[in-house]
Protein backbone atom coordinates (compact mmCIF):
# COMPACT_ATOMS: atom_id res chain seq x y z
CA UNK A 1 0.00 0.00 0.00
CA UNK A 2 1.51 3.36 -0.84
CA UNK A 3 1.55 5.35 2.39
CA UNK A 4 2.92 8.47 1.36
CA UNK A 5 -0.13 10.29 0.28
CA UNK A 6 -0.74 9.59 3.46
CA UNK A 7 2.32 11.71 5.02
CA UNK A 8 1.02 14.81 3.62
CA UNK A 9 -1.98 15.09 5.47
CA UNK A 10 -3.31 17.37 8.06
CA UNK A 11 -4.89 15.78 10.52
CA UNK A 12 -6.68 17.80 13.35
CA UNK A 13 -7.18 15.48 17.17
CA UNK A 14 -10.95 15.90 16.63
CA UNK A 15 -10.63 13.84 13.29
CA UNK A 16 -10.58 16.90 10.26
CA UNK A 17 -8.11 15.79 7.74
CA UNK A 18 -7.27 18.33 5.17
CA UNK A 19 -5.15 17.29 1.67
CA UNK A 20 -3.08 19.99 0.73
CA UNK A 21 -2.19 19.21 -2.80
CA UNK A 22 -5.63 18.66 -3.20
CA UNK A 23 -7.56 20.96 -1.19
CA UNK A 24 -10.00 18.13 -0.10
CA UNK A 25 -11.18 17.56 3.42
CA UNK A 26 -12.42 14.86 5.31
CA UNK A 27 -13.61 13.86 8.64
CA UNK A 28 -13.08 10.68 10.69
CA UNK A 29 -13.43 9.70 14.08
CA UNK A 30 -10.50 8.39 17.27
CA UNK A 31 -10.13 4.90 15.64
CA UNK A 32 -9.77 6.75 11.81
CA UNK A 33 -7.38 8.96 13.07
CA UNK A 34 -4.79 5.86 14.82
CA UNK A 35 -5.87 3.57 11.70
CA UNK A 36 -4.24 6.79 9.62
CA UNK A 37 -1.19 7.01 11.99
CA UNK A 38 -0.38 2.71 12.16
CA UNK A 39 -0.35 3.06 8.30
CA UNK A 40 1.54 6.20 8.17
CA UNK A 41 4.14 3.94 10.31
CA UNK A 42 3.79 1.42 7.29
CA UNK A 43 2.46 -1.59 9.73
CA UNK A 44 0.47 -3.97 8.19
CA UNK A 45 -2.98 -4.99 8.93
CA UNK A 46 -2.23 -7.66 10.88
CA UNK A 47 -0.26 -5.26 13.31
CA UNK A 48 -2.98 -2.58 13.47
CA UNK A 49 -5.51 -5.20 13.99
CA UNK A 50 -3.45 -6.20 17.16
CA UNK A 51 -3.23 -2.69 18.36
CA UNK A 52 -6.72 -1.78 17.87
CA UNK A 53 -7.86 -5.09 19.60
CA UNK A 54 -5.65 -4.11 22.75
CA UNK A 55 -7.13 -0.46 23.15
CA UNK A 56 -11.10 -1.54 21.59
CA UNK A 57 -13.35 -3.92 23.14
CA UNK A 58 -14.36 -5.13 20.16
CA UNK A 59 -14.66 -8.54 18.29
CA UNK A 60 -11.89 -9.33 15.61
CA UNK A 61 -13.64 -10.02 13.02
CA UNK A 62 -15.89 -6.89 13.28
CA UNK A 63 -12.54 -5.15 13.29
CA UNK A 64 -11.31 -6.54 10.58
CA UNK A 65 -14.16 -5.92 8.15
CA UNK A 66 -13.78 -2.27 9.35
CA UNK A 67 -10.47 -2.04 9.17
CA UNK A 68 -10.78 -3.37 5.76
CA UNK A 69 -13.82 -1.17 4.77
CA UNK A 70 -12.01 2.27 6.47
CA UNK A 71 -9.03 1.51 4.40
CA UNK A 72 -10.95 0.68 1.43
CA UNK A 73 -12.56 4.24 1.55
CA UNK A 74 -8.83 5.56 2.36
CA UNK A 75 -8.63 4.17 -1.54
CA UNK A 76 -11.79 5.60 -2.82
CA UNK A 77 -10.48 8.96 -1.85
CA UNK A 78 -7.10 8.13 -3.36
CA UNK A 79 -5.53 9.08 0.25
CA UNK A 80 -3.54 5.75 0.14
Amino acid sequence: MNVEKLTRLAISDNGFIFDPITGHSFTTNEIGIKIINLLKENKENEDILDELAEIYSVNENELDVDLMDFIHNLKNFSLV
